[in-house]
């Protein structure tokens, strides 16, 4: 009641002050809706708006919303709950992938739910919502990976902010206290066996400190035999791939498509394994399984996850075959695997090799392998002639 009457008071100055009338609400919509003075108080406000000399004819301002006090240093924050991976719950660091209802899944994250649900044998679903995912049914979100790179972060070693976009480069190439594993700052005298690593800012002071270019001759060979010993592994096994390509009778597949389908053993305690289809190289039928974490009962609740395969001849042979072979990854797989010669003389009474490691670097590696529909490897075959 007290703002109508002050309202009924403005718009009839004659209206008791006492007791608000039907004259007086009358009166009061009057002014409201278009008295004159009201007419006269919004006029004397939009000349303070626009000025003495402003056009008429000139759009009004744009009005900006006025954000309480210290609410916009917390849009970043609250970015981050909505960007982030429904798993971790950290920003995703390269691809999003997000489920049928729009729930966000970095690509780690995404690849460690296939991968499980390939060892569990179960469909593969969303954490938030249960619906079924897979590489067919969810996608790319373009628009929350670009976000994400603008939002700003810490550099690791100077504590400045730069957008994530640029983050790694700043990281490798400008950052003047960067020393990481991967964008290591060495010493220019590495190669004569100084080990030292540090921030970028400190190289100078230590190289003009540094006592190896002051070593003597003997010193520095048994250093460099150290350092020798890795480039003489690679160059064997470069000259053994060589050699092996000169052989009369070479095979391998053009593509095989190794489908991890899961099998369980008729042991008292069950093991997962693996098989593929059989293959013909060299005019012998082959089989290759492979199994995870060498057997283990239940290797989805391990971290760490390997891959072993295993070589089977099918076919039956008048005499033994004699065989080098190695396996490396398909012309359209991303994973990472190392060459490594495997021998093995294959009869009617040895036909299996020994269960030896797949060579990839990690269990991120092997999560990937995993959660493909199908894995794209290429065994090379080579027989030896005696």
């Amino acid at each position: 009641m007290s703002s109508m009457e002050e309202i009924g008071v403005a718009a009839a100055p004659g209206s008791s002050s006492g007791g608000l009338g039907v004259g007086a609400v009358g009166a009061a919509l009057e002014a409201v809706v278009g008295g004159p003075s009201m007419q006269e108080e919004v006029g004397f406000r939009r000349g303070e708006v626009l000025g003495p000399e402003s056009d008429p004819d000139e759009p009004p301002p744009k009005k900006r919303m006025r954000l309480p006090e210290g609410e916009s240093g917390k849009l970043e924050e609250r970015l981050y709950s909505v960007l982030c991976c429904t798993v971790c719950l950290d920003l995703p660091k390269a691809s999003v992938y997000q489920c049928t209802n729009g729930h966000l899944m970095c690509a780690g994250c995404f690849i460690h739910l296939l991968a499980d649900s390939r060892l569990k044998e179960e469909q593969a679903t969303c954490p938030n919502c249960r619906c079924e995912i897979s590489k067919s049914l969810c996608c790319r979100n373009l628009a929350v990976e670009k976000a994400v790179s603008e939002l700003p972060t810490d550099c690791t070693y100077c504590l400045k902010q730069f957008p994530r976009s640029s983050l790694e480069r700043h990281q490798k190439e400008e950052c003047q206290d960067r020393y990481t594993s991967h964008w290591v700052t060495q010493c220019k005298y590495k190669r004569i066996g100084c080990p030292w690593k540090g921030p970028f800012h400190e190289l100078p002071a230590h190289e003009e400190e540094c006592c190896h270019p002051t070593k003597t001759g003997t010193e520095l060979m048994g250093i460099l035999g150290e350092m020798d010993q890795s480039h003489r592994r690679e160059l064997t096994l470069y000259n053994s791939i060589f050699s092996l390509l000169c052989y009369e009778k070479i095979g391998f597949t053009g593509r095989l498509e190794v489908q991890f389908r899961p099998y369980r053993t008729d042991d008292f305690i069950t093991r997962l394994y693996y098989e593929t289809p059989r293959f013909t190289v060299l005019n012998q039928t082959w089989v290759l399984k492979a199994r995870v974490n060498d057997s283990e009962r239940n290797p989805n609740l391990s971290c760490k996850r390997t891959l072993s395969f295993q070589l089977i001849l099918k076919s039956k042979v008048n005499s033994a075959i004699e065989c080098s072979f190695l396996l490396l990854k398909g012309p359209y797989d991303d994973v990472r695997i190392k060459p490594v010669i495997h021998h093995h003389a294959f009869s009617n009474d040895t036909n299996e090799t020994d269960y030896v490691p797949l060579p990839i670097s990690d269990s991120v590696e092997c999560n990937k392998l995993l959660a493909a529909k199908n894995i794209n490897l290429r065994l090379f075959i080579f027989q030896i002639q005696k």
